[in-house]
């Protein structure tokens, strides 16, 4: 079992989801949180990384607990600039499209495997 792989997984499942998309925003920006997440608002992980503020959907929040691991991922491998590109490039694996569609479309374990294969070097 891949060490980093299960330590993404502790950190995201065990952190308030507030402070995870909070951290995303940071990383990705609103509109693209808010895009990977299916949400309709555009701005809407702006109010979902407030302390005080709503709680996403179940199925938004496991996207976005989804696109928290892949972003420690591959930001603790490489960086953020890698890892924000990651995210907004389209990916070979991903049948050309960018993790943050197919993260949309509630493709999480093939977004998983791709960051695992980038930072493992078998990405191509």
């Amino acid at each position: 079992m891949n060490r980093l792989a299960v330590s993404t997984h502790e950190r995201a499942t065990t952190q308030d989801i507030h402070e995870t998309t909070r951290q995303l925003v940071s990383g990705l920006g609103v509109t693209a949180v808010s895009f990977l997440a299916g949400a309709k608002d555009s701005k809407q992980a702006s109010k979902w990384q407030r302390a005080d503020g709503p709680n996403p959907r179940d199925k938004a929040a496991a996207r976005l607990i989804a696109a928290h691991r892949a972003w420690q991922t591959l930001s603790s491998a490489e960086n953020e600039y890698v890892a924000r590109n990651w995210f907004i490039g389209a990916n070979p694996r991903l049948g050309e499209r960018s993790p943050l569609e197919v993260l949309r479309e509630g493709e999480v374990t093939l977004t998983l495997q791709a960051a695992q294969a980038f930072v493992e070097g078998t990405d191509g």
